[in-house]
């Protein structure tokens, strides 16, 4: 991160996806997982109605400050996993969150909306609000005090955005300033993408572009020969991972996010499916 106050840099492992999306897609969106689909996924009929749901809304007005970094489309979304975040459909509109805003990575795919305010000579005037989506991390800098270069160290609540977000609501010399900001929906084009890398051993899967409330808590897969419903284990950010057996099986994946909503995705993979592919299911609203 480099800023005229010091701020922190981060960085980003860079991935190839290939893409590779099925023609037909059918899916289920619940509020809880015991709603989702049943396990017996391989029947004839494939068509799964989608369930009345409760879309996500926007929260309460909060008080933090903002700070930028520099960087690109392949180090803004590092410590989330998103290794391109232009790529992924996140666009430069991002943030990196202050350690108490970023929960272990949980907060990763967020969005927010902030308004820079309270400062005549920081903000730039008539901006709307700007809306972000979470994708990395600002660690904490304990060598600096939390008021004076430490924005990122606990329990502050602070927004590192990628400098060309930053520079849409406030002027490059203030370096810092007073936001209010929000969580709000998270609204995408497409479904939830699926990438699963790895070996026949191990499979680390990126979950992304995800709808509603954006952050994923948890993933589920099950196979549609001997694979039964199986839980993922964060990784990191937004890679989940597994020692199942998943090659050569036909995939369902169901995600739930923090508001307790659920998407199953059903055959979203076929059982011809390869390494580094990704393929794409039902979205959240």
């Amino acid at each position: 991160m480099a800023n005229p106050l010091g701020a922190l840099m981060t960085s980003s492992l860079l991935f190839l996806v290939v893409f590779a999306l099925p023609n037909h897609v059918h899916a289920e969106i619940n509020t809880s997982w015991k709603h989702a689909a049943p396990n017996n996924v391989g029947g004839a009929d494939k068509t799964v109605p989608i369930h009345q749901h409760t879309p996500f809304t926007p929260g309460q007005w909060k008080q933090a400050y903002a700070t930028f970094y520099e960087g690109g489309s392949g180090t803004f979304g590092g410590a989330c996993g998103y290794e391109d975040v232009v790529k992924d459909g996140y666009g430069l509109d991002t943030a990196a969150l202050s350690t108490a805003l970023f929960n272990q990575g949980q907060t990763c795919g967020a969005c927010y909306e902030i308004k820079c305010v309270d400062s005549p000579k920081g903000c730039k005037p008539g901006q709307p609000s700007l809306f972000v989506t979470a994708t990395d991390h600002c660690p904490p800098n304990y060598n600096l005090p939390s008021d004076n270069g430490g924005w990122c160290n606990p329990p502050r609540e602070h927004f590192d955005l990628a400098k060309p977000a930053y520079l849409k609501m406030a002027e490059y010399t203030a370096g810092i300033v007073p936001v209010q900001y929000r969580r709000v929906p998270c609204k995408k084009q497409g479904g939830i993408r699926f990438t699963i890398t790895g070996n026949p051993y191990f499979y680390l899967i990126k979950v992304w572009n995800v709808g509603g409330a954006g952050d994923v808590v948890g993933v589920q897969v099950k196979g549609e020969d001997k694979l039964q419903w199986t839980d993922l284990k964060r990784n990191w950010g937004q890679k989940w991972e597994t020692n199942a057996m998943l090659l050569g099986e036909t995939l369902t994946f169901r995600v739930k996010t923090s508001d307790g909503r659920s998407s199953t995705s059903l055959r979203v993979v076929p059982n011809k499916w390869q390494l580094g592919q990704t393929f794409e299911g039902k979205n959240l609203a």
